[in-house]
């Protein structure tokens, strides 16, 4: 397990994230990229704790999604299985679980205030916190998608699921953009990853 752990994630993390898994008897899946989830956690039928992570994620999105989906657990096993996924206790478990990894051992000195700064209040996904995740894109392999926050008003955007946009106005923090197809409205992260048309 070590092994394959040395591959994905920094070095530094490697030991104490695998005695996480052991001590929460933690069954790792590394799977192929999913789209809307960069891990997620499911207690099985068996009883059996199990974690998919994302294979494609970048050695510091793996590791907080690894302890993301740890917490889950925590949380569960701490404070019964009605919580909220993301209330206040899993923040709490997510919070004191990830303290021990935010030094300069593990994390590069441009995340670490960004990272300090997130876990005063950790949010679901790290990609709602749009200043880290896009930190966190800078060491992400070079790819050809854009933040919607960077391209143009009146661009035309496509998305995964091949769904065609035209970016509009700021609404407080997200886009209103226009369904090509449909003339709907939906709303727009900042920070969502789109591939600019060229019309």
């Amino acid at each position: 397990m070590k092994e394959i752990l040395q591959k994905y994630l920094p070095s530094n993390a490697v030991e104490p994230v695998f005695q996480l898994i052991k001590i929460n008897g933690v069954h790792l899946k590394i799977v192929n990229e999913r789209v809307t989830r960069h891990g997620d956690y499911r207690r099985m039928a068996n009883g059996t704790q199990q974690i998919t992570i994302n294979a494609n994620l970048n050695k510091y999105r793996f590791l907080i999604t690894t302890v993301h989906e740890i917490a889950h657990l925590v949380a569960f096993e701490k404070f019964g299985r009605t919580i909220k996924p993301h209330g206040q206790e899993w923040k709490y478990c997510f919070r004191n679980l990830m303290l021990p990894f935010i030094r300069p051992e593990i994390f590069p000195n441009s995340l670490l205030p960004l990272i300090a700064n997130h876990f005063r209040n950790p949010k679901a996904s790290s990609d709602t916190d749009a200043k880290l995740a896009v930190a966190l894109k800078m060491f992400d392999p070079e790819n050809d998608k854009n933040y919607i926050f960077e391209i143009p008003a009146g661009s035309i955007f496509k998305i995964h699921n091949g769904k065609t946009f035209k970016k509009g106005p700021r609404k407080v923090k997200r886009y209103e953009c226009l369904e090509v197809d449909t003339g709907k409205i939906y709303l727009f992260q900042p920070n969502a990853e789109v591939h600019l048309l060229k019309i």
